[in-house]
């Protein structure tokens, strides 16, 4: 099985006010396996970036006007996800903008103008809904309950919030608890990108067992005398008692 694991991060919130994807981050899983390969680009936008979104993400139009334009990178794109599960946290937010910037490919091009056309869709917040209801599931959160480090996500961006997705959803859907994605690279290089994954490690607890006193086992006699009397002899619990001790009786 073949997935992607991808995030956008854009110029602001609405895409029905004309707004614009600037970074794409996507990495590949086959098998519930990373494979090394990824795609991850910085597009201009041709507009300006909101302020709000500026803080988010940190990125400004200045750092992007070498950028290609989505059109430019758009066919390495979709040959990068045609055929595969996309796994997007809030995924209806990034197809939506996927959807736009696809739309505003000339008919020439003979792409694809919708994410559904050539791809499927698992909404891992939709997902992560539905296991933790009534409680916050967003990136933040989700990284704390499955003991994922995050420590390194000063700000968003989206080819770290791919990869720690695919953290995420590796953990939440029960199998492989991190990403491999450092297998067979030195733990100096490793580091160095800051990724700092842990698994989830139970330790193991003794059974406790606690034995009534002396005090309780006669308040307890004390209790099963007034139900009895209560009940006219009929006490349940020392019934029990003497069908566990008349076997062993008969045995004798």
């Amino acid at each position: 099985m073949r997935q992607i694991v991808l995030d956008t991060e854009t110029t602001g919130l609405e895409v029905e006010r004309g707004h614009r994807i600037i970074e794409i981050g996507a990495i590949e899983l086959v098998h519930r396996r990373a494979t090394g390969r990824r795609f991850h680009k910085y597009l201009n936008p041709e507009r300006e970036i909101d302020e709000g979104a500026k803080a988010v993400h940190g990125i400004s139009s200045a750092d992007l006007a070498s950028a290609p334009r989505f059109a430019e990178i758009a066919a390495e794109l979709l040959d990068f996800l045609a055929g595969a599960e996309l796994v997007i946290h809030n995924a209806s937010f990034d197809v939506g903008f996927l959807d736009a910037e696809l739309a505003r490919l000339p008919e020439a091009v003979g792409l694809a103008h919708r994410v559904a056309s050539f791809c499927t869709v698992l909404d891992t917040l939709a997902l992560a809904r539905e296991m933790h209801p009534g409680q916050r599931n967003n990136l933040d959160a989700l990284c704390k309950r499955y003991g994922i480090d995050n420590s390194h996500r000063e700000l968003h961006g989206a080819l770290l919030d791919a990869r720690i997705l695919a953290d995420v959803y590796l953990a939440m859907t029960g199998g492989q608890s991190t990403l491999a994605l450092d297998a067979g690279r030195s733990p100096a290089a490793a580091g160095a990108e800051g990724r700092n994954v842990q698994a989830l490690v139970r330790p193991a607890a003794g059974l406790v067992v606690r034995v009534a006193t002396a005090e309780e086992l006669a308040d307890h006699e004390r209790m099963l005398d007034l139900i009895a009397k209560a009940s006219g002899g009929r006490c349940v619990f020392r019934q029990c008692d003497l069908d566990r001790v008349r076997p062993a009786a008969n045995h004798q």
